[in-house]
């Protein structure tokens, strides 16, 4: 199975009296999001099922693709891995799974499943704005089940 975890491109900052759920992409976040997604639509199958948090950050990011996308409650800021696992329905799902999501959730996702953290271990794996982690599962009875890091793309690469 393939995960990609594409974190939101930049936002203007949280500020009183605004919803974090409601925070925009900023003009260079919109740029960003457009730059990645111009690649992912080169790389991802079209089998590809795209998740997305309720914030409007990451459905701006997930627009800029232009395919559809199911948004997922569970995916939302501050939700756990095991959410995020859970809606991905990984490592049993046939097709590839990207998520667009936040940080620290996809960070620690990431560090997780390559096996470099425990669970519940602090410190999550940076993840940039904008940035991508495409992840690969290796069907067990191939051997030894294991994840590895297909790429990692930040806007500024692209």
């Amino acid at each position: 199975m393939d995960l990609i975890l594409w974190r939101h491109a930049e936002a203007v900052d949280a500020t009183e009296g605004i919803n974090d759920l409601e925070r925009p992409l900023t003009p260079k976040g919109e740029r960003q999001a457009k730059r990645v997604a111009d690649w992912l639509n080169q790389v991802l199958p079209a089998t590809t099922r795209i998740l997305v948090s309720p914030a409007r950050r990451t459905q701006q990011t997930a627009q800029a693709l232009e395919r559809k996308f199911k948004t997922v409650d569970a995916l939302g800021p501050g939700r756990e891995v095991r959410d995020l696992l859970a809606a991905a329905r990984w490592s049993e799902s046939r097709e590839p799974v990207l998520v667009v999501g936040h940080q620290p959730t996809l960070g620690v996702t990431a560090a997780l499943l390559v096996g470099e953290i425990e669970p519940g271990a602090a410190e999550p794996w940076r993840i940039k704005k904008a940035g991508v982690w495409w992840l690969r599962s290796r069907d067990p009875e191939e051997g030894e089940a294991s994840v590895t890091v297909v790429t990692v793309r930040s806007p500024d690469m692209l």
